[in-house]
């Protein structure tokens, strides 16, 4: 999974320049909340991208877990077609053999438990790296909107850049959460 990217440079520079030559006060403020959500989408991407890596990680280890159960099930395949053809041939049977059989068994079951448990941590990895990427988008939007705004002389897309921004807080949010 790839990080999601913060190209947002140009844009703030765009608004600092139009902020530092316009007559109108307002764009300073513009500049300004557009510096903050730069920062919390830099912030942002760098949980996603964390979260994505953990995800990829839990994941490659339930991989290494199932690869594992699956080496004690041939095991214990094989040592059970033994036990099978020893009876079969009314043979003696090592008690030894039984024993480990039933260790293949239960070790199996340990194997599994491990397997499950990562599958479950890289899917909640995942969920959050989800929940921190959206609110990357989001922060992109409202400084993009934060730039039109600056460009069009226009106040009112400010506050559609404060109202995507807060939206992007709000997902930065539940992914510290954990939601």
């Amino acid at each position: 999974m790839e990080d999601p990217e913060v190209p947002l440079e140009h844009a703030q520079e765009t608004i600092d320049h139009h902020a530092r030559h316009s007559n109108e006060s307002w764009t300073m403020g513009v500049a300004l909340t557009s510096a903050l959500l730069a920062a919390l989408a830099a912030v942002t991407s760098l949980l996603a991208g964390h979260h994505s890596n953990e995800a990829m990680i839990e994941r490659i280890r339930a991989s290494d877990e199932w690869g594992y159960y699956q080496a004690k099930g041939i095991k214990a395949g094989v040592l059970g077609m033994k036990l099978e053809l020893f009876a079969s041939d009314h043979k003696r049977i090592d008690p030894k053999d039984e024993e480990r059989l039933a260790r293949y068994k239960e070790e199996q079951e340990e194997i599994q438990g491990k397997a499950k448990t990562s599958e479950q941590a890289s899917e909640a990895h995942l969920k959050r790296h989800l929940t921190f990427a959206r609110g990357v988008t989001l922060f992109q939007v409202a400084i993009a909107v934060a730039a039109i705004s600056v460009l069009t002389k226009r106040r009112r897309f400010w506050s559609v850049s404060l109202v995507f921004g807060g939206v992007g807080v709000f997902f930065l949010a539940l992914g510290l959460l954990g939601k």
